[in-house]
């Protein structure tokens, strides 16, 4: 049975994509990924893929519901083009903020999504930095999650950073900076957020101390940046020296480049799992690391059925 490996995209992030096939020196596969008059995604797999283990690269971001349809029916196509094996290959996981019933009446979206992919027919799932590591669960095929952290944390170390502490900007990313700080054998603090609506967000307290120190702030994604600004806001307001963050994924919908413009941040750094449009590109606190090697090589050795087991740094 022919098992070439074969790797294809959507257009949601067409330039990562191309970095990883760079990185396998292979070339990405001949697909048109379009759209009818009416907005209907229109898909067409341009070579055999008959017995191939196939990789679909789409993150599903700006715009989500297109970007998230174009996965679901290139995966179709891909199987009922009889591929031998489908792997979704999502860098950035939309829907996941909705993970579970946290109030009466609404849906776990993290949940179906998650669904919809299996249903439409992959058979694996690759993806970094879910909003919450249990989404994995809601997979019943198997799912390789790695982390943007080796590729934050090289460029941190790079800059060296003197008097560095990490600072979790809520409660639910303490594990993420504890790791980090962690390897960086930096001091770690928390921010005492309480959240008043959807993309609002409130600064209460800081819990350890930033007085004199740099602060790195690190987060999974950066949305409307209302929670990284009054964050790094609040640390210089308790006495720190100088204040950067770090994130995987930048969403940066809304206000959100204005935000971080306007911001006491000195750098924002972010990885390419979405990909950076716009007057994005020319903000000069915006820092893009690629994350195509990793993905690249977690490729090669689901590929090769070797152990990914070492990148989930």
């Amino acid at each position: 049975m022919n098992r070439e490996l074969k790797i294809f995209s959507g257009n949601a992030n067409l330039a990562l994509a191309h970095e990883i096939c760079a990185y396998l020196g292979q070339k990405l596969g001949e697909a048109t990924v379009s759209s009818f008059s009416d907005g209907e995604i229109r898909v067409k797999i341009d070579e055999n893929v008959r017995g191939a283990d196939v990789f679909v690269v789409q993150s599903c971001c700006q715009p989500v519901n297109d970007s998230l349809m174009e996965l679901l029916i290139i995966i179709d196509a891909l199987k009922r083009s009889s591929a031998n094996r489908i792997t979704a290959v999502v860098p950035y996981f939309g829907y996941a903020r909705q993970d579970r019933k946290d109030q009466p009446r609404v849906p776990i979206t993290a949940k179906l999504v998650a669904d919809l992919i299996t249903t439409a027919g992959a058979d694996r799932v690759l993806s970094m930095d879910l909003h919450a590591g249990q989404i994995q669960g809601f997979f019943n095929v198997p799912v390789d999650h790695l982390y943007a952290l080796p590729v934050l944390l090289d460029y941190i170390v790079k800059k060296q950073v003197t008097d560095l502490v990490v600072v979790s900007p809520d409660a639910g990313g303490v594990e993420r900076a504890r790791a980090f700080a962690k390897r960086l054998q930096a001091n770690l603090a928390i921010i005492d957020k309480r959240r008043e609506g959807p993309n609002q967000a409130q600064i209460m307290n800081i819990i350890g101390d930033v007085r004199g120190k740099s602060v790195l702030l690190l987060d999974d994604m950066i949305d409307t940046a209302g929670t990284i600004v009054q964050g790094a806001q609040a640390c210089l307001d308790h006495g720190a020296r100088d204040v950067i963050t770090a994130c995987s994924h930048a969403v940066l919908s809304g206000p959100a480049l204005e935000r971080l413009q306007a911001s006491c941040l000195s750098q924002v750094v972010v990885t390419n799992t979405i990909p950076l449009r716009g007057k994005e590109l020319v903000c000069p606190k915006l820092h893009q690391l690629s994350v195509a090697p990793l993905l690249g090589e977690a490729i090669r050795r689901i590929h090769e059925d070797e152990s990914v087991s070492s990148l989930f740094a």
